[in-house]
């Protein structure tokens, strides 16, 4: 039994295609960046046909053209957006998701104190000038921000494996709060992408993290006994 996770696509497709038809996983998981010039569910027919659910998180570039945003938020596949959320995808695995980055207008843990400039989304809303509303919400490059309550309502739950587009600090762009908010949840694994760098590091207290390549791919073995995982890794 394995789990596919897919580093940021950028439009292309063909590679999850062709490993999910040659290993047939429980599920797959994108971390982000899509760049859909149709709906998610059209650019993996082939995987969705044969039943293996598609769960994904979104990246900064999901936000940058309308179409891009609406061919992954308002897809068929809408319902498996895992940001925010924690969710069992085999026996005993619970895999939780956080996709988008930091932005220094809403929260960004480098700059300053670290303290969010808004703690949720109404706050900035209440911001926000006249006229600068999208689809009577938040602007579209804020859709895929990061947001302080989201993390806080991550950090309450608990996951084995937590799911960014962001990077911990493994990576010398990345974050420590990824770090602390994996501990928090008892998580063991961190997987990312959006710096299209396949790595694989091991930060203290046993916390694993996999980048993954642009457009790589990576697969978790998963023991019928989810309490000791194999990692089985192939970058492309």
């Amino acid at each position: 039994m394995t789990i596919l996770f897919c580093g940021d696509p950028h439009g292309s497709f063909s590679q999850i295609i062709r490993a999910v038809a040659a290993k047939r996983p429980k599920a797959v998981v994108i971390v982000g960046d899509h760049d859909l010039e149709q709906p998610l569910e059209e650019a993996l027919a082939p995987v969705v046909s044969a039943g293996v659910p598609v769960w994904w998180i979104p990246g900064n570039h999901d936000g940058d053209r309308v179409h891009w945003y609406s061919n992954l938020f308002d897809s068929g596949l809408a319902g498996f957006n895992l940001h925010g959320q924690v969710v069992e995808m085999a026996p005993g695995l619970r895999v939780a998701g956080l996709g988008g980055v930091f932005r220094g207008r809403i929260w960004h843990p480098s700059e300053g104190d670290g303290t969010p400039r808004h703690p949720n989304r109404d706050s900035y809303l209440d911001s926000l000038p006249t006229g600068h509303r999208w689809r009577g919400g938040l602007p579209l490059a804020q859709r895929v921000s990061i947001w302080w309550e989201d993390y806080q309502k991550l950090k309450a739950q608990r996951a084995d494996v937590l799911v960014c587009h962001e990077a911990p600090s493994s990576h010398r762009h990345g974050f420590a709060v990824l770090d602390e908010l994996a501990r928090s949840m008892g998580a063991r694994l961190i997987i990312h992408g959006h710096h299209h760098i396949g790595y694989q590091v091991m930060l203290p207290a046993g916390l694993r993290v996999v980048g993954i390549a642009r457009a790589g791919l990576w697969r978790l073995a998963v023991p019928a006994k989810a309490a000791r995982v194999r990692q089985d890794a192939t970058h492309h």
